[in-house]
């Protein structure tokens, strides 16, 4: 049998959406559960398919060349598998994201008067509206070298009703393709749609699946800063995601500096491929000449390659260290290994520097100075604004999202890391009983009352 069309995949996810949305949640979490221990019974064939992408990762040379920080994405071990099986079994403890009610407003307490309509079963009166939760419909997630996006992304879609379509990149095709098809019979013995979690191979397919706009709902790249700048240029579908992490941490010179050092350890050791480890440490004049060498050491001690401003440089040089890495661009995602570090005169002028180099992700400030962490939370203008915390904490699963589709640092729908509320919009119930907008106008025109009803956030319709 021939592989089917882009536009037969995208049509089956859109019939499989519209099955999925009316579903109880029940019978969505009873679908997460099959998941998890299909995942858990297959992991000798997941395994084998993940050995088989990482040999062809490998062998890659040129432009096509993997970094050391894509390949660490791309390894599916047993403590990565155990982490996605527990992903998807938290997601299904999450609450149900559907059938919300997150607003309620009375129009008119009363009903015509002309004509007396049968009362509803409820026993009300007059003209009700609700604003209720629903499922975007079709997602499409184009995504590189994370195995772990597959069950992410396919656990928070079932659980908000959505239908996905995922697209890998070629190094990881052999493990998507075998995930996808343990996670599609797993969600067939519950008698879902199969096509509710489908994939689309081949790179000259990305462009039909991002000319889908009149079937897929919202695409989500997941990837380098060149793969979701393609994404963004060239489709019509809204896109939900951010191109780059250059994250920040902001040393004070009120800080605790143990805690400093412990935080930026975590937050450039911990698992440098990611987004959200901080990439740029900068550090006030005042303590630089104490703290900076001790920073140095025990980063240097970490493994970490230093690169310093002209200011630090000197510093480092002068306190034993050896000649440090210029910064050629302060907007640099290492994605390993790597970090830049600052010296600046004042909480403002790092302000201004985050401002002006960073991606609008995640940035942190260190001081025991309520007043300077109150000013830094309040104007720094990024998804997550932390203090005294490491940037590694900006993570769906870490916020109690279950998991998380991505990371937006956009300004619409939804911002920083995604769960079920960002893949879910909302529509307008309006409940009446014979109620005509001509009885709204004119001379003896009824008068809306528009009183808000008691409501309280994620009351079920």
């Amino acid at each position: 049998m021939s592989e089917p069309s882009v536009l037969e995949v995208a049509e089956a996810a859109k019939l499989a959406s519209r099955s999925l949305a009316p579903l109880d949640e029940p019978r969505r979490n009873a679908a997460l559960e099959a998941m998890a221990k299909a995942l858990e019974a297959a992991s000798a064939e997941l395994f084998a398919a993940n050995v088989e992408d990482l040999k062809v990762a490998e062998s890659m040379s040129g432009d096509e060349k993997l970094s050391s920080a894509t390949l660490a994405r791309l390894k599916l071990n047993e403590a990565k598998l155990k982490e996605m099986v527990e992903q998807v079994r938290s997601v299904a403890e999450l609450p149900d994201p559907l059938g919300r009610t997150l607003d309620a407003i009375e129009l008119d307490d009363k009903d015509p008067d002309a004509v007396v309509y049968a009362r509803d079963t409820a026993g009300t009166h007059g003209l009700h509206l609700q604003k209720i939760s629903v499922p975007l419909g079709v997602l499409a997630v184009i995504f590189e070298a994370r195995p772990d996006a597959v069950t992410q992304i396919a656990a928070l879609a079932i659980k908000s009703g959505n239908a996905v379509i995922l697209k890998p990149g070629r190094e990881v095709e052999r493990t998507a393709g075998a995930l996808v098809r343990v996670l599609r019979e797993a969600i067939a013995s519950q008698q879902l749609p199969v096509d509710a979690i489908s994939l689309v191979l081949g790179r000259e397919r990305v462009n039909e699946l991002l000319g889908m706009h009149s079937l897929v709902d919202m695409v989500i790249p997941r990837g380098s800063k060149a793969l979701v700048e393609y994404v963004q240029a060239n489709t019509r579908i809204p896109v939900l995601g951010h191109a780059e992490g250059v994250c920040h941490i902001y040393v004070d010179r009120s800080v605790d500096e143990e805690l400093a050092l412990r935080v930026i350890d975590d937050a450039k050791t911990d698992y440098p491929a990611v987004c959200n480890a901080v990439e740029t440490v900068l550090v006030h004049r005042e303590i630089a000449a104490d703290f900076l060498p001790k920073l140095a050491a025990r980063l240097q001690e970490r493994g970490v390659t230093l690169h310093g401003c002209e200011a630090t440089r000197e510093l480092l040089l002068e306190a034993g260290f050896g000649e440090l890495g210029a910064i050629s661009d302060w907007h640099t995602e290492y994605g390993e290994l790597a970090l830049s570090l600052g010296i600046v005169d004042s909480l403002d002028q790092a302000i201004d520097h985050i401002h002006a180099h960073g991606s609008s992700h995640t940035e942190s400030i260190l001081t025991e100075d309520p007043a300077a962490a109150d000013r830094f939370l309040r104007e720094v203008d990024a998804a997550g604004v932390f203090h005294n915390v490491s940037t590694r904490f900006a993570d769906g699963f870490r916020y109690g999202f279950g998991a998380e589709v991505g990371v937006s640092t956009s300004k619409f729908h939804a911002r920083g890391p995604v769960g079920l509320d960002g893949l879910t919009t909302y529509k307008y119930v309006l409940r009446g009983h014979g109620h005509i907008a001509g009885d709204y106008r004119g001379a003896n025109a009824r008068a809306f009352t528009h009183r808000r009803e008691n409501n309280q956030s994620g009351q079920k319709i």
